[in-house]
């Protein structure tokens, strides 16, 4: 059975898979993580399109061409004009087509720094980034249960080479390591790896091409080691602009944690809705809505720290699911009134009150000392509360990666040529942002590339004959696309339903909250979710948010967090195992 091989399950990933099925190709997909989602889950802003449903539906004079001009600008000296043009050309389309095909609510439209019209799409009551990856992973779970021979899903799934024809060097294939066990699996190949800005090992891109940032503190999962650009380049592939790592300026610091590694993204979004930027001496130094290297360049450039981040109550209220995380997470604080805010700056009140003044002034005058051009409505007053949070700025984005074409195909060092084969989405794909990437693009090159890499894999693969498959898979070993093990997935898939059952019809225990509070460390924790009892000491580590979003919870009811972020069955899906009963009524 021909099938392309996709690795990596984040939102390039899956949206190539979906793409591919459209396409009538079969799919096997590879992810090294427990749980697919990758970094497209911790997107907080949303996802950008032009042109699209909901902009004309409110009237925002947006398109592709204004959006191009945006991106090339922010995209500087290293823009490429064909990949652009596809990413803001096919970007309402990408929207369009997740409000149609999985059903999204992409109601509200923002507008983040380097953006002249507000195209920046999210939902109302959570995070864009793990409501889009999440509608199209449990699609694709869905799926890979009621038609397992199209379909093929293997996590912890860690693919270590690409395979390649030794006559025509197209790629043919992967190996992986899964169960301890190295395999092979035949097929064109989709790489969505992800970036390297998490990539501290002793073959780091990131202490190759930017040493002066390899200390600074990252948003990145562990797994963004730059996997898929250290294979490709092994067999001979381009790799382009390596040295183009976004530091995004506004890293959450916890202030019981402040030298923490990975730090929590406070989203773009932020400042959108109107939030500022104060140094430690009270004052705005920069426009927030800037691009994002300008503002962290102003803020190492300022050196007054720490740095706040401060929503008003009108700010907040339009944020307000954000706000509700950070805050529940200890990483936000909320003051009652300007001056208790001045009191925690170690500021007179008189100091805040002008820098407010001062402000609303430019507000009403369109004349910003900073030359910030969109303002938020209504003004910044001592007598309102505050969401306020210290910032620091963190590696975030790496907008280099392999080279590819407008049909997402990866290129030869050698030849300049296309590697037969070969396709790459998201951020292991390197070129289409140029020098500096907007917000809300992330999103929005995962599944622009996706499907445009599925497309073109499809067609690949349909170009190529049955038994050109099957004599590159014989020599190998194995018939292209029979895989050892491979109906793994599915009857571990269909455990899963049998255990939603289970779990759907209650744990047959019973214990009161007092109960839960006794187990609340890190080798013994349990946590309350909608007055089910779950022990989740073994899926802690496995938890794709990271263990601390629940160490904080331990031995409490985590319930209003939960919701804000997961649908109700997320925990039948992943975790039936964890529920052990019901909170005593």
């Amino acid at each position: 059975m021909a099938q392309v091989i996709v690795v990596g399950g984040g939102l390039a990933g899956l949206s190539a898979a979906h793409t591919l099925l459209e396409r009538g190709a079969n799919v096997l997909l590879l992810d090294k993580q427990p749980f697919m989602g990758g970094n497209s889950t911790k997107a907080t802003s949303g996802i950008n399109g032009a042109g699209t449903q909901t902009q004309q539906e409110q009237g925002i004079p947006d398109n592709a061409k204004i959006f191009f001009e945006d991106t090339k600008k922010s995209a500087r000296e290293l823009a490429r004009d064909d990949l652009i043009q596809v990413l803001t050309g096919r970007s309402g389309d990408a929207v369009n087509w997740l409000q149609d095909k999985f059903g999204l609510d992409l109601s509200k439209v923002a507008r983040l720094g380097g953006h002249s019209q507000p195209r920046t799409h999210r939902g109302g009551a959570q995070f864009p980034g793990m409501v889009i990856t999440y509608a199209q992973m449990e699609r694709l779970e869905d799926l890979s249960v009621s038609i397992p021979d199209r379909v093929k899903i293997i996590k912890k799934a860690r693919v270590t080479k690409l395979l390649t024809d030794p006559t025509t060097h197209a790629v043919i294939g992967v190996e992986y390591v899964h169960n301890s066990k190295t395999l092979n699996a035949y097929g064109p190949v989709i790489l969505a790896t992800g970036g390297y800005a998490a990539d501290f090992s002793p073959t780091s891109l990131l202490k190759q091409f930017r040493p002066e940032y390899y200390e600074l503190p990252t948003t990145n999962g562990d797994h963004c080691t730059g996997d898929g650009q250290k294979m490709a380049m092994a067999i001979g592939a381009s790799a382009i602009d390596l040295e183009k790592v976004q530091v995004h300026p506004t890293g959450l610091v916890d202030p019981t944690e402040p030298e923490a590694k990975v730090k929590f993204l406070a989203a773009e979004a932020l400042r959108g809705v109107g939030g500022l930027l104060l140094d430690n001496e009270g004052q705005r130094f920069v426009d927030e809505l800037q691009h994002r290297d300008f503002v962290t360049g102003k803020i190492w450039e300022n050196g007054k720290y720490p740095i706040r981040l401060i929503l008003n109550g009108q700010a907040s209220s339009e944020i307000e699911w954000h706000c509700k995380h950070y805050v529940g997470r200890g990483l936000m604080k909320r003051f009652e009134s300007g001056e208790a805010l001045a009191k925690e700056m170690g500021l007179k009140p008189e100091v805040l009150k002008k820098t407010f003044d001062t402000y609303n002034a430019g507000v009403r005058a369109k004349k910003d000392p900073f030359g910030k051009k969109f303002f938020s409505s209504g003004e910044w007053s001592m007598n309102d509360y505050f969401n306020v949070a210290l910032m620091t700025p963190v590696l975030h984005y790496t907008m280099g990666g392999l080279e590819i074409d407008a049909a997402s195909r990866v290129i030869s060092k050698s030849t300049g040529a296309p590697v037969a084969g070969l396709f790459a989405a998201g951020e292991v794909a390197g070129g289409v942002h140029g020098a500096n990437r907007l917000g809300g693009s992330s999103l929005l090159g995962c599944v622009v590339f996706g499907r445009v890499s599925g497309d073109e894999a499809a067609a690949y693969l349909l170009q190529q004959t049955g038994k050109m498959v099957e004599k590159a898979a014989g020599r190998l070993g194995v018939i292209g696309g029979h895989l050892e093990g491979s109906a793994a997935p599915a009857n571990a898939e269909a455990k899963e339903e049998k255990k939603e059952e289970k779990a759907a019809s209650g744990g047959v225990n019973e214990y009161s909250l007092d109960d839960v509070k006794k187990h609340n460390k890190k080798d013994d924790i349990w946590v309350v979710v909608n007055g089910q009892v779950l022990d989740v000491t073994s899926f802690l580590p496995d938890h794709p948010g990271g263990e601390k979003a629940i160490l904080l919870y331990a031995g409490r009811d985590a319930t209003e967090e939960f919701n804000m972020l997961h649908d109700p069955k997320v925990i039948p899906r992943y975790a039936p195992d964890s529920v052990i009963g019901n909170v005593k009524k």
